[in-house]
């Protein structure tokens, strides 16, 4: 009666689902033990209610489960597991052992299976529960084996479908230990922000709001993040349903539509919301995993996601609103008592010299020409561009900073403008390919040693990339599970506590996407993307002598007129454009 596909798609599948079935056992007491990322070892033990001889065999079985008793349980699932496949998909792919017992009986069973293969039962001594030992993961597929990532990547998935179900169950006590190393310790908490801050941080808890809602389709409660705190990484959104977690691109949507003109483009708000509805009202059976769920009132629950979190924003003054339920709220503020006695007599004179001339010389300002700089020598003909470069500084030139933005000197045609912080950008992306190639490379020390809390998840990103970041020229060091150092970063960076931060979580981002294997392309697109979080970060340029550093800089380096993506670093205005103005 239920339509089945394969689950298990790499080690982290096999977790999610014996923890399920731990859960869905009722048990108080989750472990998971992994040794290599799975690939050795998986281990979930719980003391939850255990199964009998019989079952302990039947439960191996396609479609065998005990959590339905009819066919019309099908419209009414409140358990994470209902089509009797995992433990099957399971003993396919592995040797797995079973050692369970339950609390009335005095002997508890050890039933073994590999390749689907029943191999043995006998009776064991063994605590209350089951205890699920996964060995050799594809032992029989090579192909699929093959194709598993680093140890780092598949543990990163282990412990992303870990936390989505320590997240519903703040009730239960979890733990996850990696190759003999505790890497979450979670006790029983009296509130989901317990198990949030347990899990992701107090930092994460710092930035997050309180959400809720009742209507007639079920109830919402959870968490949003303040708009300042939103970022360009994906993680910490969750959704959950009747204690199950879901993916939707649509109600996502809900949010961020929620968020609309509080968040810049490209950033994402954490969040975690659980929702409560009648189970009758929804599908949890279209997708293979069950990440993806048919709700009857999507509409309705997607006004409903809207609503509760643009209330919680306008409560927490995010969105500018009034609170108009308040007598004591007001939209200006009233004059005290002693406002009279300090009011102003009369009317404060301008204090204007009005026989100022501003057209008549300053015979005592006398402009600081900075020193001349010949590129004669260093002049780039960019024909790949299809543009003929050749221009440059002129003698005594002088140059002008605006806003920090911008370099704009006299040319040899008219107003040369530079783009400071692409140029910036170009001149990192030269440093960082030379890195990347094997040449040297230049960090930054610190002059405090900056901590970041990077999650988990984030640690095992860092992990996996150290090679790489020391090319760069970052000094990253672990400090715990969910914790880097931050020693020294590459020169051009900015080495500032809060600017340490931001860097890591952009650093962060760029690791976390797919990068190409590609001999060549791989050092050209990693630099690209290392130069631009550089260059966000770079120190301000102020000063006309910070200037003309940038500028030798670029006018003798590689290509100064674009970007490595193509945008332009510096543009001519000739003199004739200049007298058209007037």
């Amino acid at each position: 009666m239920i339509a089945a596909g394969e689950v298990v798609q790499r080690p982290a599948s096999v977790v999610k689902e014996l923890m399920e079935n731990a859960v869905d056992a009722g048990a108080t007491d989750v472990k998971v033990i992994i040794l290599d990322a799975g690939r050795t070892l998986i281990q979930v033990i719980d003391n939850g209610c255990g199964m009998t001889p019989d079952d302990a065999v039947l439960c191996f079985e396609r479609h065998a489960t005990s959590k339905l008793a009819s066919v019309e349980d099908l419209h009414n699932i409140t358990s994470f597991g209902f089509r009797g496949e995992a433990l099957a998909s399971i003993a396919a792919v592995a040797d797995v052992t079973l050692r369970t017992r339950r609390q009335d009986a005095e002997l508890g069973v050890e039933v073994t299976f590999s390749g689907s293969e029943h191999t043995g039962t006998k009776e064991v001594s063994a605590p209350t529960g089951s205890n699920f030992a996964v060995r050799n993961l594809f032992y029989n597929i090579p192909a699929r084996r093959k194709f598993l990532k680093s140890d780092n990547v598949e543990f990163r998935h282990i412990v992303e479908e870990f936390q989505r179900v320590a997240l519903t169950r703040p009730d239960v006590a979890f733990t996850l230990t990696h190759n003999g190393k505790d890497i979450h310790v979670v006790k029983p908490g009296r509130s989901h922000k317990f198990r949030i801050q347990d899990l992701l941080g107090t930092s994460v808890v710092g930035e997050i709001m309180d959400i809720s809602a009742e209507t007639s389709i079920g109830t919402l409660n959870g968490y949003v993040g303040r708009p300042e705190s939103a970022k360009k990484t994906l993680g910490n959104q969750f959704f959950f349903v009747n204690g199950r977690y879901f993916r939707s691109p649509y109600l996502h949507k809900a949010v961020m539509k929620a968020y609309e003109n509080l968040v810049p483009e490209g950033v994402t708000p954490s969040y975690f919301i659980f929702l409560e509805v009648d189970p009758a009202t929804l599908d949890v059976n279209i997708h293979p995993t069950k990440t993806e769920i048919k709700f009857m009132e999507e509409q309705m629950l997607f006004q409903t996601i809207y609503g509760a979190v643009r209330e919680a924003l306008g409560r927490a003054g995010a969105g500018g609103g009034i609170d108009f339920d308040n007598p004591e709220a007001r939209e200006m503020p009233l004059p005290g008592r002693s406002f009279q006695e300090y009011r102003p007599a009369g009317i404060p004179s301008e204090g204007a010299d009005f026989s100022y001339n501003p057209f008549d010389p300053v015979e005592d300002f006398v402009p600081q020409a900075q020193p001349y700089k010949d590129y004669s020598s260093h002049v780039d003909r960019h024909e790949n561009y299809g543009v003929l470069f050749e221009e440059r500084t002129l003698p005594t030139a002088q140059i002008l900073v605006v806003q920090g933005k911008y370099i704009i000197t006299q040319s040899a045609s008219g107003l040369m403008m530079v783009h400071i912080r692409r140029a910036q950008e170009r001149l990192l992306y030269q440093r960082f390919y030379k890195a990347l190639t094997a040449e040297a490379h230049v960090t930054q020390t610190a002059l405090f040693p900056v901590q970041v809390n990077v999650g988990t998840a984030g640690k095992l990103v860092f992990d996996e990339n150290a090679l790489l970041l020391e090319k760069l020229g970052f000094d990253i060091a672990p400090f715990g599970n969910d914790v880097v150092v931050v020693n020294g970063v590459p020169e051009g960076f900015s080495a500032e506590p809060g600017k340490a931060e931001e860097t890591m979580r952009e650093v962060l981002r760029v690791l976390s996407e797919d990068k190409t294997a590609l001999p060549g392309i791989m050092e050209q697109t990693m630099a690209e993307k290392f130069a631009a979080v550089g260059a966000a970060s770079a120190p301000k340029i102020s000063s006309p002598i910070e200037a003309q550093r940038l500028l030798d800089a670029l006018l003798q380096g590689e290509n100064p007129e674009f970007t490595p993506s193509g945008r332009k670093i510096i543009s001519i205005v000739s003199l004739e454009d200049v007298e058209k103005r007037f």
